[in-house]
């Protein structure tokens, strides 16, 4: 199975402030690209990762070749068509840039979308941009999405952007939230993640990303936080999986982060990992249901409000 998202980036300030070098990333099957990219580093306001931290905000590419991105060359050879690249701050320090790739099959179903909500309009939260794959029938998801506003608390980006968390639903034909369930389901999507994300421009921005069963955005989704019973520890409280279906959820599913890997450095440090050493994590956390899943690796992306880690999603690839 092959997911939507194909490539994983996280690209961190260098000590000397002035450049991105890559931290971190997930390359499956496409080792001469990924050498190329560890061999590059990005000024501020260069290319996608440094023109994403000179904006203070997300940016997408829906066209990789003829832009400002660098390795258009490299990912043409691969199919790969769209990038968007999140910066996550922490006030006003950037901890990271990730970078997330998609491209590839003709019939490939999903979309990567941007919300924003400008501060002089409080109420409404509008798409920015979006990727809706390449197969000829996203043309009316996209046509509704283009067209369309959410107010505050409504939709998963809405949701997102009112409680500042992660909202995942894991089943769009059953949700009150989804409001362009029919369309999204015409097409074989059947699940959404919406992410808030923390920016420097005053403003609020999400990133929703919607998964179909033939394509899935990831292999798995989990959003831990802090245990309510449990200092020291992190429980998910949200997750699924390709393979396993709706993932247990509640205080029972708690771990040490010291015990979580990439998911506790990502919680303890503010910075997105990325991270293929998925046995480690199995046998740290007795979860041996990980292999099931079939991904190689992992990001962790860290959801940060009022400067603080709240939460940590962790996609599976």
């Amino acid at each position: 199975m092959k997911s939507f998202i194909r490539i994983a980036e996280v690209w961190k300030p260098a000590a000397d402030g002035k450049r991105l070098v890559l931290s971190s990333g997930l390359f499956p099957e496409v080792p001469a690209f990924e050498a190329i990219t560890r061999e590059m580093v990005f000024a501020r306001g260069e290319g996608l990762p440094g023109r994403a931290w000179e904006a203070g905000h997300p940016l997408m590419l829906n066209e990789l070749v003829g832009s400002y991105f660098k390795r258009a060359a490299a990912a043409r050879a691969i199919d790969l068509t769209c990038a968007v690249a999140c910066p996550l701050f922490q006030g006003h320090e950037l901890r990271c840039v990730v970078v997330f790739l998609m491209g590839g099959a003709p019939s490939s179903v999903g979309s990567v979308e941007l919300w924003r909500n400008d501060s002089r309009l409080p109420a409404d939260m509008h798409l920015v941009t979006g990727y809706f794959g390449s197969s000829p029938q996203a043309a009316a998801l996209e046509a509704l999405t283009l067209n369309g506003w959410l107010s505050r608390g409504t939709g998963a980006p809405g949701l997102a952007w009112q409680q500042q968390e992660a909202v995942c639903i894991p089943d769009i034909a059953t949700s009150k939230h989804f409001l362009r369930k029919d369309e999204a389901l015409a097409l074989g999507i059947g699940r959404a993640l919406a992410i808030p994300l923390n920016v420097t421009a005053s403003s609020s921005w999400v990133l929703a990303l919607l998964s179909a069963a033939s394509a899935p955005i990831a292999l798995r989704v989990e959003i831990w936080r802090a245990s309510e019973s449990r200092p020291g520890n992190l429980s998910r409280t949200a997750g699924f999986c390709e393979r396993l279906g709706p993932l247990p959820a509640g205080e029972r599913q708690s771990h040490a982060v010291e015990a979580l890997g990439p998911i506790g450095t990502a919680w303890r440090t503010g910075l997105a990992q990325a991270d293929n050493q998925l046995a480690a994590l199995a046998a740290n956390t007795r979860q041996p249901a990980l292999a099931t899943a079939n991904a190689s690796g992992l990001i962790a992306l860290p959801v940060l409000s009022d400067d603080a880690v709240t939460e940590v999603v962790a996609l599976y690839f």
